[in-house]
């Protein structure tokens, strides 16, 4: 817990008469908007820029290595160790900062819907924007819970200090450093919002494995009958538009922990992309923009303030935070039972992965572990054919334990729950990318429809001869011709070629996982 001398400080500063605790939406609204700090739109919603930044740090973020901690975290380029003396230095000056500020919010949550599992939260800001912004991101509590609440981690967040990495030990400015042993999040030098959402997310990684509870970067649904659904997938490969189904029910968006008592939600809202958002390609994140909404980097007209969804000026990350209460189709609590499909999403620009395939328990685990998506040619300079890239488990920048100790999780939670997984690219067909064609959304989702209703499970199915993947060989509303990748290419030789040099990088970045059981990568990845 939080050592006597953090404690005094922190409490010390709480105790001002600057701080505001547990304002309400529209208190914060006001604040926000008369403080400069952001503008009211015409959708009711307040929007903000994040200056500099509009994005994570991730090059800036650090773990303390801490007596209890320093043989648990998996070091390396995504968990930095950082000195408790830094820490400690730091964390001095961020409290005397915001002594001298004006005013202070402080709001005080839950990460988890499940009680039983639930993390206690408090979020000190500079900002009313921010404070607005974990209220809607995080599960806030009603009055009982309130007068019990004591938080077991608290985020301290100064964007407008500034480290000097000469005198503080930073590389730059910026810093995002966790004491797990301390319990606080220390965040200064960015006003990017979504550093408090994942840094909570990263702190729930470390935490919920220690109650056997396996934390899920993925959105989650549950059908009419009580089938809930898994969606892994990285940026670009279309999770939340697959898992916005008018015919089931969404859990969250983004992350998730799966329980001995089923799947819940580890957060009270959501944090949508909307450059290029439309009314008409997604009404449910569209229609959720309103009053107590919080726009970042979103340009708006300035005298209609309507925003402008198209315009990436600022950034093409542009956000949008709710609360999930804000979509009418939802579980209310985020909570449901176990998982009984499990979609890997992909984007192969390669062209070479089959548009679904079936996984054992063995493949589930490689193609978690691995990770899989593409940069595409043209997106970023120096970028010539398709790049493959690959995330562990999903969301590696967000995983303190080694990763193999979440990929055993979820074999273990496979074999509990008799779990039916699948492969989905939503990628290219016929050729990569510049030669075939982007797979047809139409076909996607008949193909996710019918592994969710079962249709999948015992149907026949036909070897990849590259990757070992089960092939359905018929889907109801799908082209045959397009359920074997091979077959949609026009020379299957060149086909061939592709595909094998896929399977060699999956094999090269399978090699980081020195400790993985044998019949992970004898069973789970390719076989030519």
């Amino acid at each position: 817990m939080i050592s006597a001398r953090i404690g005094d400080e922190l409490q010390e500063l709480l105790s001002g008469k600057n701080v505001h605790m547990q304002l309400s939406v529209p208190q914060l609204v006001e604040k926000a908007t008369s403080r400069g700090e952001a503008k009211l739109t015409a959708d009711g919603a307040i929007t903000a820029q994040t200056g500099k930044y509009t994005g994570r740090s991730p090059k800036d973020k650090y773990i303390v290595e801490e007596e209890t901690t320093k043989d648990k975290i998996d070091w390396g380029k995504v968990n930095r160790p950082i000195s408790a003396d830094i820490f400690e230095s730091l964390y001095t000056k961020v409290i005397r900062h915001l002594k001298e500020r004006d005013e202070l919010f402080v709001f005080d949550g839950f990460a988890g819907a499940d009680p039983a599992s639930r993390l206690s939260i408090r979020v000190v800001n500079e900002f009313a924007w921010h404070n607005l912004f974990v209220h809607q991101l995080f599960i806030r509590p009603n009055e009982e819970e309130l007068k019990t609440h004591v938080p077991q981690f608290t985020i301290v967040s100064a964007p407008s200090f500034k480290a000097d990495p000469a005198i503080d030990g930073t590389d730059s400015e910026t810093f995002i450093i966790v004491s797990m042993e301390k319990r606080i999040v220390l965040i200064g030098g960015t006003e990017y919002a979504g550093e408090m959402k994942k840094s909570i997310f990263s702190i729930m990684n470390y935490l919920l494995p220690e109650k056997d509870i396996m934390p899920m970067h993925c959105s989650a649904n549950v059908g009419e009958d009580g089938d809930v659904a898994l969606f892994f997938g990285l940026s670009g490969t279309g999770k939340t538009t697959l898992s916005a189904d008018a015919n089931r029910k969404l859990i969250g968006d983004d992350e998730h922990g799966w329980s001995d008592n089923g799947v819940f939600n580890i957060e009270g809202g959501c944090y949508a992309k909307c450059i290029n958002l439309s009314q008409e390609k997604e009404p449910e994140i569209f229609g959720a923009i309103r009053f107590g909404s919080v726009l970042e980097n979103v340009v708006i007209d300035p005298e209609t303030r309507i925003p402008d969804y198209d315009d990436g000026t600022l950034t093409e990350n542009t956000r949008a935070a709710y609360p999930i209460q804000a979509i009418d189709n939802i579980v209310d609590p985020s909570v449901a039972g176990h998982p009984k499909t499990i979609v890997f999403l992909t984007a192969d620009a390669f062209g070479v992965l089959p548009p679904i395939s079936k996984l054992t328990k063995e493949q589930a685990m490689y193609h978690f572990l691995s990770g899989f998506t593409s940069k595409l040619a043209g997106t970023e300079r120096g970028i010539t054919s398709p790049e493959a890239t690959f995330s562990t488990c999903f969301g590696s920048p967000f995983l303190p334990l080694h990763a193999t100790v979440y990929a055993e999780m979820l074999g273990k939670k496979i074999d509990e729950h008799n779990a039916q997984v699948f492969l989905v690219n939503t990628g290219w067909t016929g050729g990569e990318y510049g030669v075939g064609k982007r797979m047809d959304l139409k076909y996607t989702r008949a193909m996710v429809r019918a592994a969710l209703a079962g249709q999948l499970n015992d149907v026949e199915t036909e070897v990849n001869a590259v990757f070992g993947l089960q092939m359905p060989t018929s889907i109801e509303g799908v082209p045959t011709e397009v359920l074997n990748p091979r077959n949609a290419w026009a020379d299957g030789t060149a086909y061939d070629q592709k595909a094998k040099e896929l399977a060699d990088l999956f094999r090269e970045n399978f090699k980081k996982f020195g400790t993985v059981s044998e019949d992970i990568v004898l069973k789970g990845g390719p076989i030519a």
